[in-house]
């Protein structure tokens, strides 16, 4: 079963990597960033020039692209060399009904689709430990759940096209107000005298611990903003669930305060820095 992967950025390249070293069949690959498709390629990929050439070759398609429009451009593209031979995996984080418009254009020619977003950093993509929440039917579902576990050692089926997507936003939604919880009681803490380390150990004796905390207190330590997943994704991210929440009547005040912070993040420059540089925010607020 052969396999094309589209989209080789921060999460992608790793991701992909893994692919074309487990896999026993050909991986194509395409990226604009030549330089990451040569990477690939030395691993054993077979580069491609464009989506439509990896799309007509692959029988499992696969894509990871930044936003809603990137991969309703992308399905546009290779719609035409899509059929009941292939299944299509979006692994974006994009608007869950936008992968909902995605899913039926591809069915409409023949093809399955599932949403497939991941979770956890660039550490995970590289290890190939990421958790994988699906939105598919279950014979889809069945079908990739070997190629996905490439990837992932937590995959779990959410429901059918879109649902996968929704749990994704609902769980980086949750980290972000996690987040912001900690970049505030770290800097209370701080003004009255306890260091981050006293502050982190304190933290873990009790029901306040939190991986997030516990992976990045070196890091904030440190002052090492060196990215693993953006502030200008998790933007992104919030600015999804607003719409989502919207269009279910869900008040969220407390997703509100997060998508103030991360707004606030990117006007003072730290879109392209680790996600946990919006402790620098609620410093100077």
């Amino acid at each position: 079963m052969k396999i094309g992967f589209i989209g080789l950025g921060i999460m992608g390249e790793s991701m992909s990597a893994n692919i074309v070293k487990k896999h026993n069949d050909n991986v194509y690959v395409f990226d604009f960033v030549k330089e990451k498709v040569e990477s690939l390629s030395k691993l054993g990929a077979i580069p491609c020039e464009n989506s439509i050439e990896v799309a007509k070759n692959a029988d499992i398609i696969i894509t990871m692209v930044p936003k809603s429009e990137h991969s309703m451009s992308v399905y546009k593209d290779i719609l035409d060399v899509l059929d009941e031979t292939k299944i299509c995996i979006d692994m974006s984080t994009i608007d869950p009904s936008v992968s909902v418009d995605i899913a039926n254009m591809v069915k409409g020619k023949g093809a399955q689709f599932a949403d497939a977003p991941v979770v956890k950093s660039k550490p995970a993509a590289i290890s190939g430990t990421l958790g994988i929440y699906v939105g598919a039917d279950e014979k889809t579902y069945d079908a990739i759940k070997p190629i996905l576990s490439y990837m992932g050692n937590n995959i779990i089926r959410m429901g059918d096209n879109g649902k996968g997507l929704v749990m994704k936003i609902c769980h980086n939604t949750l980290v972000a107000q996690i987040q912001n919880g900690v970049n505030e009681t770290i800097t209370l803490a701080n003004k009255n005298g306890i260091n981050i380390d006293d502050y982190a150990k304190a933290i873990s004796y009790g029901g306040g611990q939190n991986f997030y905390l516990d992976g990045k207190a070196n890091s904030i330590i440190n002052e090492d903003y060196t990215t693993a997943f953006s502030v200008e994704n998790m933007a992104k991210d919030l600015g999804i669930c607003k719409t989502l929440s919207d269009e279910c009547k869900v008040s969220m005040p407390g997703a509100a305060v997060a998508n103030d912070v991360y707004k606030k993040a990117t006007e003072m420059g730290f879109a392209k820095e680790d996600f946990s540089a919006t402790i620098k925010v609620v410093r100077k607020s």
